[in-house]
């Protein structure tokens, strides 16, 4: 990955290209990318830029490039030589004091390439939700009495569209039958599930995915409940392949989810589990979160069984990794957010909750007790928590 950077630097001020050089490769090899040095104009251009403040004496050029430079959030990098710190200071005091998003990037080879790769995350984040689509399936499930989406706020804050489809027009296409075969649904067929079942499950990916592609869909959220009468099935196969092949695809018509679901994995890039929380251990701070799908690509192992509250249909137990994870939610307003880290500790089985179930342990487990964001919360692989929380105050 290139990292493009433009330089402000006094006249007067000798530069040690020997330290300039040595500065910044130390970051590339911390960070795993290349720094590439580009103009004014490049800038302008460009989704992420830094700029690197070499000198003290420079806010006056700054200054009289303010307009290209507060273009985006301005990431100010510094090495703190020649009083470069000093003016990047009252540079970045000038932003913040005028309403502009900014930044300095200093300290540890390591700290600064760890703030660049979580900034350009939230960079690319931001630019893949720009302009793009999302559907609806027959609206949100009737208990979902909290997560009833601004499509105002989705639209003016995220440039995200929602797109209304009606359940009748997925149970048309459902009926057509058909879908094409790929890696993931070839896997879920050889693992010997009822045939007549899987084909009835595996339909309604092939319907939902016309969906998508009729209307140029990045993700979907399924009224699913509604398919248990409807075509005597569940939707959980379709969206476990859905995500696999990296639409997203949610439950129960919840938009709010859905869109924490694409935040989640555009700033991770890695499958994201959407799941209920079923159990607190206060006492050991771990929780238990389970659902009857997930993305097909997520667990290192898996089985079929029948959807839990129904017993009908296909639904997926899949075995997750344990290891480092982070849990995520936006709210239906964007108002309000909510990002942590924790530890997959435990896959389990019990009868009496969806079929793939996690034990995690989190240390805010008082959140979801006090203020929570409604019931489903996102979850992936590894610790993405600061890149989050930099996409909540830069969106």
């Amino acid at each position: 990955m290139v990292i493009n950077y433009t330089e402000i630097k006094s006249a007067i001020t000798p530069i040690n290209r020997e330290h300039v050089q040595a500065f910044l490769s130390d970051i590339e090899k911390a960070g795993g990318f290349k720094l590439e040095k580009c103009d004014m104009e490049s800038y302008a251009g460009s989704d992420f830029c830094l700029i690197y403040i070499m000198t003290g004496g420079t806010e006056g050029i700054f200054l009289k490039n303010l307009e290209i430079f507060t273009s985006k959030p301005c990431y100010i990098l510094t090495s703190g030589e020649s009083n470069s710190l000093a003016a990047s200071m009252e540079i970045l005091s000038y932003l913040k004091n005028r309403g502009y998003q900014g930044e300095i990037l200093h300290g540890s080879p390591k700290r600064i390439a760890d703030r660049i790769n979580s900034l350009c995350r939230t960079s690319q984040t931001l630019k893949k939700l720009n302009g793009a689509k999302v559907g609806t399936i027959g609206g949100s499930s009737d208990w979902l009495i909290d997560s009833e989406p601004d499509a105002e706020a989705y639209k003016n804050i995220l440039g995200i569209e929602i797109v209304n489809i009606p359940m009748d027009e997925l149970v048309s296409e459902i009926k057509k039958g058909g879908y094409i075969h790929n890696q993931w649904t070839d896997h879920l067929l050889s693992l010997g599930y009822d045939r007549s079942e899987m084909e009835k499950s595996l339909n309604v990916y092939g319907a939902i995915k016309r969906l998508t592609e009729r209307y140029d869909l990045i993700g979907v959220t399924v009224r699913c409940f509604d398919l248990l009468t409807s075509v005597k099935t569940t939707g959980c196969l379709a969206l476990a392949v859905l995500n696999a092949e990296g639409i997203y695809a949610g439950c129960e018509g919840d938009m709010p989810s859905l869109i924490s679901m694409i935040i989640l994995g555009e700033t991770s890039k890695k499958p994201v589990f959407m799941c209920n929380l079923n159990r607190i251990d206060t006492e050991n701070k771990e929780l238990i979160f389970a659902h009857c799908t997930l993305p097909a690509n997520m667990p290192y192992e898996m089985s079929l069984t029948t959807h839990y509250e129904s017993g009908i249909g296909v639904a997926i137990a899949g075995s997750i990794p344990e290891q480092e994870m982070t849990i995520f939610k936006i709210s239906n307003d964007l108002r309000q957010c909510f990002a942590a880290e924790g530890k997959i500790i435990e896959n389990r089985r019990e009868p009496n909750l969806c079929r793939t179930q996690i034990k995690v342990s989190l240390d805010h487990y008082e959140y979801f007790l006090t203020n929570p964001i409604a019931n489903h919360h996102c979850i992936c692989l590894g610790n993405y928590q600061t890149a989050l929380e930099d996409f909540y105050r830069n969106m």
